[in-house]
């Protein structure tokens, strides 16, 4: 929902709106089509995120622009910077969505009662009718007030939605209720709803709709609460974001370290950060040498080796040796707060999904209401009595209300994501399920997603004459006493194969790789160069299994001792036992994959063709994720992305559909739509299966829902529905609802 009026002449300021009071799509589009018609303007109002992003000319203000969203009938304000309103989005809808729960809970202890006697003859004890009247009328009008709020609205703007159709149907029920028990014959004692299904002209004086009134409230309010729910995250991305960076930082001022909070740090100021320490912000690398793990937000599985005159960026971490660094931006000029800033964007130009009962019910709810009125109209003519004409006239408008209406989405949602859970699929909302149904094209982040996310030994490759058992026990014990990844990687796989022997005389040359004494060798183990510089000779056949180890994407570490280099080690981000089957199966549902990574071409490319993916997108900067995603979507493409890493997080975001491994962080798992708690690519296949299967459930719902009504609807005018059909009806209906939402617990995964 993304339409803007016109183009303006200058590039214009920009300003973003939280706007507040929207209940449905309907609502954002009304908000939007405001906005445009002021001259200067072009607005973006999203439902989702409950923001409007609006540009405007020189001679209009914040003010002009608040003042006309005030006037169309909801709030506007100029939200707080990203770091006060991540702070505070947490607090501000719990009050609300609490308010919401104790009008749910309330509304549902009352409406049980009042359903069940209307629809059991034998529990219908004398003057049970006014048991009825007293449990259901706080359910319509105190747990119905959201809807009643929302309908006087639309109608003061001349529009029609759902929350008019609940409005108008309860408000009918319960008026004509009133009305039957104190002027008619439903307050008699005995009065009693029978089993009759014979289809009889009434004149309504002894009918009451109290069940109807009370449930479809119920009802439809357990959908707006679900709902509230699962939009309570929104900001959560931002929040998980700004929180991954450092808290304090270790300053120098003179000879001296002095700890102050990082927000205190100023551009130029010189800080330290020790092994295992997050770097406190952006900047440029002084003295020392290190490695650096940036793969929460690079995805690049390696770590990045730096020394003097080296960038490094906040919220990294130090994988190695002391480092004294310069700081060149600091706050809201960071990487990380850049990343932050396009998820927020990502999130807010995302076009919300509008309803499919609000675009049904903008038709349905003025033909009913026209339906209704001529009703009235046509008895009266015919000087039937104004007792058949109002009877007649308001079964229209009752049995317009369709119980199973407000049961169709949020059932459906609860066992399809109930079910989710199960299989480890977390689906978020309901407008995530649209997007599944469109997306044309799967992208996947390769490390974490595709691959392992952890270096692994893959293949010892000993020179001529050497036995790799021995290669891999001497070199493993060298690496096992260094903290770097690759080194990792080479110890566990020794220490796999047995029992590794005691080294001494270990020293790390940082960037190059290890030496040390192992059982009376002098062992090296690193590059190239290393050997080289230690002076032992490297044979034509050892260098060569290096390189072809490279060509195939593996990161080759050379070993030897007594003078010459006796083999090659290869290290991998290895792909994941079920990669290529999932992008096998991602590929039968109509999918095309796309692998995307910082990682560079000659990996990418290596993993692409173990998995069986054709497109390769590689050596893509995390800001520039987001620009892949767009580019996609800009040749036509609904793009769904699959991701795990802070890097990802914008993407996912962008992308009509995100998909985080739940195995990844926290910002990656709060930006996206779906979360796929196994960590496993298969998964992604379970959750667009399960969003597809679930949304054609809610569509079949929605269908009958709307069926039993939209039959029913000739009878009602003619006069000849009588309360026991209209409640049986309503009742088989909600049944069916049920009962076919049900079906999704019957959702198995593949293979």
């Amino acid at each position: 929902m993304t339409s803007t009026a016109k183009s303006l002449p200058v590039a214009p300021n920009q300003i973003e709106l939280a706007i507040g009071g929207m209940t449905c799509a309907s609502c954002a589009a009304r908000i939007e089509k405001k906005l445009n018609r002021m001259d200067g303007v072009e607005a973006t109002v999203n439902y989702a995120t409950e923001k409007a992003t609006v540009r405007y000319a020189d001679d209009v203000t914040p003010d002009d622009l608040i003042a006309t969203v005030e006037k169309t009938g909801y709030t506007a304000a100029v939200p707080p910077p990203p770091a006060q309103a991540a702070a505070g989005a947490a607090a501000e809808p719990v009050d609300e969505l609490r308010g919401l729960r104790t009008r749910l809970w309330v509304s549902v202890a009352l409406a049980v009662p009042v359903i069940l006697l209307a629809m059991v003859p034998a529990w219908q004890f004398t003057y049970w009718q006014w048991l009825s009247l007293t449990l259901a009328a706080p359910v319509v009008v105190y747990g119905g007030l959201p809807f009643h709020r929302a309908a006087w609205i639309n109608l003061r703007h001349g529009a029609a939605t759902m929350d008019t159709l609940v409005s108008l149907g309860t408000l009918a029920a319960l008026g004509w209720s009133l009305w039957a028990l104190f002027l008619g014959d439903a307050g008699m004692p005995g009065m009693t709803h029978p089993f009759r299904f014979d289809i009889t002209r009434g004149d309504g004086a002894g009918n009451i709709y109290l069940e109807a009134a009370a449930g479809v409230t119920a009802f439809i309010l357990a959908g707006r609460y679900f709902e509230a729910r699962s939009k309570r995250t929104a900001g959560a991305a931002l929040r998980a974001l700004l929180e991954l960076g450092a808290k304090d930082v270790a300053v120098l001022r003179g000879d001296r370290e002095i700890r102050i909070p990082v927000d205190q740090l100023a551009v130029g100021d010189r800080f330290v950060v020790r092994p295992g320490e997050k770097i406190a912000t952006d900047g440029l690398v002084e003295e020392g040498t290190s490695a650096v793990d940036a793969s929460m937000l690079t995805g690049e599985s390696v770590p990045v080796e730096v020394g003097p005159g080296a960038t490094v960026v906040g919220a990294t971490v130090n994988a190695g040796g002391r480092l004294v660094v310069r700081a060149t931006r600091i706050g809201g000029d960071t990487q990380l707060a850049q990343m932050a800033k396009l998820v927020e964007q990502a999130q807010t130009g995302k076009a919300a999904v509008q309803r499919l009962a609000d675009r049904i019910s903008g038709v349905f709810v003025p033909i009913v209401i026209a339906l209704a009125v001529g009703t009235l109209g046509w008895w009266l003519g015919t000087g039937s009595g104004t007792t058949a004409a109002f009877t007649a006239a308001v079964a229209v408008l009752i049995i317009a209300c369709p119980c199973a209406l407000g049961l169709a989405t949020p059932t459906a949602l609860l066992v399809g994501t109930g079910r989710g859970a199960q299989l480890g699929i977390l689906i978020k909302g309901p407008e995530v399920l649209e997007s599944t149904r469109q997306v044309d094209t799967v992208v996947l982040d390769k490390t974490g997603t595709v691959t392992t996310g952890k270096m692994t030994l893959v293949d010892v490759l000993p020179a001529a004459g050497q036995d790799a058992d021995e290669l891999l026990r001497l070199a493993g014990a060298l690496e096992a006493a260094s903290e770097h990844p690759i080194a990792r990687a080479i110890a566990d796989g020794a220490a796999e194969a047995g029992p590794v022997p005691p080294v001494t005389g270990f020293a790390n040359v940082e960037g190059l790789g290890v030496t040390g004494s192992v059982d009376g060798r002098d062992v090296v183990v690193g590059r190239l160069r290393l050997l080289r510089e230690r002076g032992l000779d490297v044979p034509e056949a050892v260098l060569r299994a290096a390189t072809d180890a490279e060509a195939a994407g593996r990161t080759a570490v050379l070993a030897g001792w007594d003078g010459r280099a006796r083999g090659v080690l290869a290290v991998a981000d290895v792909v994941k036992p079920t990669s290529a089957a999932a992008v096998a199966r991602l590929r039968d549902l109509g999918l095309t994959p796309v692998l995307l990574t910082g990682d560079n071409t000659t990996v990418a490319r290596a993993v692409a063709a173990e998995v069986g993916i054709d497109q390769v997108i590689a050596e893509v900067l995390p800001a520039d994720k987001v620009d892949v995603v767009q580019r996609l979507q800009a040749e036509g493409r609904t793009v769904a992305m699959v991701g795990d890493g802070v890097n990802d997080a914008a993407a996912l975001a962008q992308a009509d559909l995100g998909l985080a491994m739940g195995t990844g962080t926290d910002v990656a798992i709060e930006a996206s739509d779906l979360t796929l708690v196994r960590g496993d690519l298969m998964a992604a296949v379970d959750a667009i299966r399960l969003s597809r299967r679930t949304l054609g459930i809610i569509k079949g719902n929605l269908f009958w829902a709307f069926a039993y009504n939209v039959a029913a609807l000739p009878l009602a005018a003619a006069g000849l529905l009588n309360p026991m059909i209209a409640g049986a009806a309503m009742a088989f209906s909600s049944v069916f609802v049920v009962a076919n939402s049900l079906r999704l617990r019957r959702f198995r995964p593949v293979g």
